[in-house]
């Protein structure tokens, strides 16, 4: 199913979030110091150092 058959309403939301992701990328972070390496902890559920997982 291509993005033109989708309902308006779905259109609207994939604009949306679109939208929502370019303005993220433009907002600027501050550098994690001792930060943990590779992709962020939180967001995949586990937090894994030195061989054990933490589970949130």
């Amino acid at each position: 199913m291509s993005t033109s058959e989708l309902p308006a309403a779905a259109q609207r939301a994939l604009a949306e979030a679109e939208e929502r992701r370019r303005l993220a990328d433009l907002v600027e972070r501050p550098v994690e110091l001792g930060g943990r390496k590779g992709p962020e902890p939180v967001r995949y559920g586990d937090w894994e150092k030195k061989g054990l997982a933490i589970d949130f």
